[in-house]
């Protein structure tokens, strides 16, 4: 009996640890992989882009995933133009369409996409003290980059809240500071 009873405990054990394993690797994002840097083209890098070509040979990770959303998911805000001509190049994924960029409008990194799941749903950034709540239009691509599809630029990171001058404006940043921010987003409802 006293040897049913250990062996019961140590698969009770195992199965415990297992399972902590599991939801803490559930949480975490690592790379899926990486994409070695390679030289466009003459002229096809996006030259009108604040925004860095992919350097030859580097090594860029790759992810299909990103943090797990919370009440205050922490990323970095950068920007973009969705207009048509604007440095945001194509279409957003979401609805095949431009956007203006006095309407706060967003792409976020692979994993926050979801597949698309996303798409016209709303977020609220929060920085500087304000919020500004932002339609989802667009994925900017955790999982692939430096080719012809992505103008040469490098994956985004899994962190990314990628937005119009309109979210910018709404937080109170002044244009000067505009490129990279921390800040707080949750899903608006």
């Amino acid at each position: 009996m006293k040897n049913v009873v250990l062996q019961t405990s140590f698969y009770v054990l195992v199965i415990l640890t297992i399972s902590n394993s599991l939801q803490t690797n559930g949480h975490t994002c690592v790379p899926s992989g990486h994409i070695r840097g390679k030289q466009p083209p003459q002229g096809q890098c996006m030259e009108n882009s604040d925004s860095l070509c992919c350097i030859p040979h580097k090594l860029y990770s790759t992810y299909k995933c990103s943090p797990p959303v919370s009440a205050n998911t922490s990323a970095t805000l950068t920007i973009t133009s969705f207009e048509k001509g604007g440095d945001g190049g194509v279409p957003s994924k979401c609805d095949n369409r431009y956007h203006c960029d006095d309407i706060p409008v967003v792409a976020l990194s692979t994993g926050w996409y979801k597949n698309g799941d996303r798409c016209h749903n709303f977020i609220m950034i929060q920085a500087n003290g304000r919020s500004v709540k932002a339609k989802v239009v667009d994925e900017c691509d955790s999982s692939m980059g430096c080719d012809k599809g992505h103008e040469y630029l490098p994956p985004c990171g899994n962190d990314i809240v990628v937005a119009s001058k309109a979210v910018w404006e709404g937080l109170g940043i002044p244009n000067t500071s505009w490129g990279e921010l921390h800040i707080t987003w949750t899903d608006a409802y």
